[in-house]
Order: C-alpha cells, then sequence, then structure tokens
C-alpha cells in the first residue's frame, strides 16, 4: 500500500513560545498545540492546520450590532439549558482525537451558542456549537467566508446565522438531514427571526440595529 501524501509539510510541535506573528511559516501545517504556544498580539485561526489573520479589531458598530444580539440571547436562555459564548473563545473543530496535537481547526466565531455543557472545557468548547453568528465586517474576505462555511457545515452547526452591517440583514443557514446547509430568506428592518435550536426565541432586526446610523 502507498503512503498517503500530505498537501503541505507538518510542523513539529513547538516547546517554545512564538512571539512574533512573521515568525511563524504559514506554508506549514499547525495544530491547536501549536497554537496554544503563540504569544503574538494579532488574532489568529487555524482552518485544517493553515494560519489565517483574523480581521482588524471589531469595529464601534460590530460590537454594538453583536452587543445585542448577545443580550436577547442571554435574556431567553435564563434559566435553560444552552449557554452563549463571545469571541475571543476558541472553538476546537475535532476530527477523531481531541488531544490538542491532533486538532487542526480553530476557530473564534463572533457569538455561538452551545446547549451540550460536555462540550465545555477552560479553554473553550471543542466540538461544534449549536448556533454559530457572524458578522461581516468590511475587512472579511470572500475566502475567510467561504472556509468558515465550510468548517461549520462540515462540523454540524445546526444553525449558521450571518449578519450584514452594511445591509442590516440576517441570513440564516439551518442544517438540513442530509448535513448540507440550507439558506433562508434574507431578514431585513421591520422583520423578526427565528430559530429551529431555540423554539420560541424571536429576534427583531429593528432590535439588533437600532443604534446603527
Amino acid at each position: 500500500m502507498s503512503k498517503k501524501t500530505v498537501p503541505y509539510p507538518i510542523l513539529d510541535e513547538i516547546d517554545k513560545p512564538v512571539k512574533q506573528f512573521n515568525e511563524l511559516d504559514v506554508s506549514l501545517i499547525y495544530s491547536y498545540a501549536s497554537y496554544l504556544n503563540w504569544l503574538f498580539p494579532e488574532r489568529v485561526e487555524l482552518v485544517k492546520g493553515k494560519v489565517f489573520k483574523m480581521s482588524p479589531a471589531p469595529s464601534r458598530v460590530h460590537q454594538v450590532i453583536a452587543r445585542n444580539i448577545s443580550n436577547a440571547l442571554i435574556n431567553y436562555l435564563k434559566r435553560k439549558p444552552c449557554e452563549v459564548y463571545f469571541a475571543p473563545f476558541d472553538v476546537r473543530f475535532p476530527k477523531g482525537s481531541k488531544a490538542d496535537k491532533d486538532v487542526y481547526t480553530v476557530l473564534q466565531p463572533d457569538i455561538c451558542v452551545i446547549c451540550d455543557k460536555s462540550k465545555l472545557d477552560a479553554r473553550g468548547c471543542i466540538g461544534a456549537p449549536d448556533i454559530v453568528v457572524e458578522i461581516l465586517s468590511p475587512g472579511n474576505t470572500k475566502m475567510e467566508l467561504l472556509h468558515k462555511y465550510k468548517v461549520y457545515e462540515e462540523f454540524g452547526v445546526k444553525e449558521y446565522w450571518v449578519v450584514s452591517q452594511s445591509d442590516q440583514s440576517i441570513l440564516i443557514y439551518t442544517l438540513n438531514d442530509e448535513g448540507k446547509f440550507q439558506p433562508s430568506k434574507i431578514f431585513t428592518l421591520s422583520e423578526k427571526i427565528t430559530s429551529s435550536v431555540l423554539p420560541g426565541f424571536e429576534l427583531a432586526l429593528d432590535d439588533v440595529f437600532e443604534e446603527i446610523k
């Protein structure tokens, strides 16, 4: 049997801290074990071991939208089993082994809802959240969005909300029985969204974007 080829060289785990982003060789494949040793200020994510630098620090508008959505979710989930977390918050997506050295995809969703508390540990979440919310910023690239869409679908995120600042709209992808995302209509101002994951939850888009000028 021929050996399975690896498309990129895999880096042996780093046993000393990395203090500058430019010390990384982005042509290599890194695991979560390597990621834990990175001390530089830049925020990064891993997708199948490839390093992606995140967009610059969120704008005030981004923060307002995140706060409005988070508050609505937190208020709804009082005395319910699900919990809300927001970036920076590492979500690890293991394929098989959950050991740090075997995890190659780590993302930081803007907001996530996790109903299975066994997925939570001191460092974040290991496994797919039930809901992920990403708020688009001018700095988001199409490639970044495509990578995240594929990860969330592959690992079984039940709902993926895409919030557009510029259009003041929300699009919801819901995982169907075949494990594929099914898009909703695009919700705009004066409309409300609901969630198949959170029965009875409603979110008015006027409330999400009420302070946006």
